[in-house]
């Protein structure tokens, strides 16, 4: 047997994101229910969120946000021989999202699944596509977290209507002679499965909030201090903590357990609302665009939702 050559790791060589046109404000929610802004800022840190209209499928997103990281890396379609989309909302299970992207970006014969971790999914999406640039089996890999989450929400519920929103994030992902990934970090509490859940296609999301949010404040940090612990990275040298934007309450207090005095924290939920697997990639990509990190600094991406599953690990940002 002849092991092909490998790379010594993998890196994330460019983001890309996109959002829906559609701004959804807090405002506009009180149209539909009893809420009121005061409310939502208040509970999830919300002050409005994008979503897609019914003529805008996941897919679109997905191949949108895709098509700006490949464009963004330099890479040719022709380069890239695996495709993997991280989403819990294909309003179809066959076929695939990753297929169909690839296809539209013309991509021609690469692997091609899906991952359905939830809003863990990108970091899991991330670990995998490293673990495959390293072992030989992929040369650069598509990874893009995709979610039209507003299609499984009832939007008369306040509960779960003031929190989900649709968008896309993508990363592409290649060799390295040092690596840009560090290990990832990732687990489940399948005891807790029934805390995020849709029954059925007759049914919308159903979160038991709190539950949720005690998970989330009191188990999470430790995985956060692991992912940096076996990437060999002190907190205090992160210039970027990027977790899934499902709170602005539970980022912070995560936040403050972590310790990374010197790290720009992401809230992107305060405008983009939570995207479930396209959360962590949207941030980063958005951060990036802003000036708000540096290329070459360190960031710390924590995935974590339905499940219950989380995922972390640092990154070197493109």
């Amino acid at each position: 047997m002849k092991i092909p050559d490998v790379a010594p790791g993998g890196r994330i060589l460019a983001l890309g994101h996109y959002q829906p046109a559609q701004v959804v404000t807090n405002d506009d929610l009180t149209k539909t229910m009893d809420t009121n802004d005061e409310w939502i800022q208040s509970r999830v840190g919300i002050k409005e969120r994008r979503v897609a209209p019914d003529s805008e499928s996941l897919e679109d997103m997905a191949t949108i946000a895709g098509g700006k990281a490949l464009a963004a890396s330099g890479l040719s379609p022709e380069e890239i021989d695996l495709v993997i989309v991280a989403t819990c909302t294909l309003e179809s299970q066959i076929p695939n999202a990753s297929a169909v992207v690839a296809h539209r970006l013309g991509i021609q014969s690469p692997g091609a699944f899906d991952v359905n971790a939830a809003c863990a999914g990108f970091c899991y999406a991330l670990g995998t596509a490293s673990a495959a640039v390293r072992a030989g089996s992929a040369r650069n890999v598509l990874v893009i977290g995709a979610e039209k989450l507003s299609q499984w929400v009832d939007w008369t519920d306040r509960s779960t209507a003031v929190i989900f929103a649709d968008g896309a994030g993508a990363a592409v992902v290649g060799p390295s002679e040092t690596p840009g990934i560090g290990p990832v970090v990732w687990g489940s509490a399948g005891d807790k499965s029934e805390a995020i859940i849709v029954k059925d296609r007759q049914n919308f999301l159903h979160q038991e909030g709190q539950t949720v949010f005690r998970w989330a404040t009191t188990a999470l940090h430790p995985v956060a201090l692991e992912a940096c612990e076996r990437a060999g990275v002190d907190p205090a040298e992160l210039t970027a903590f990027v977790p899934h934007q499902a709170n602005l309450r539970i980022i912070e207090a995560i936040a403050r357990k972590l310790g990374a005095e010197k790290a720009v924290i992401a809230r992107d939920i305060v405008t983009a609302g939570n995207t479930s697997a396209a959360s962590i990639p949207l941030a980063l990509s958005r951060m990036l665009e802003r000036g708000e990190v540096r290329s070459g600094g360190l960031a710390l991406l924590l995935g974590f939702g339905a499940g219950l599953t989380y995922a972390g690990q640092v990154v070197e940002i493109p």
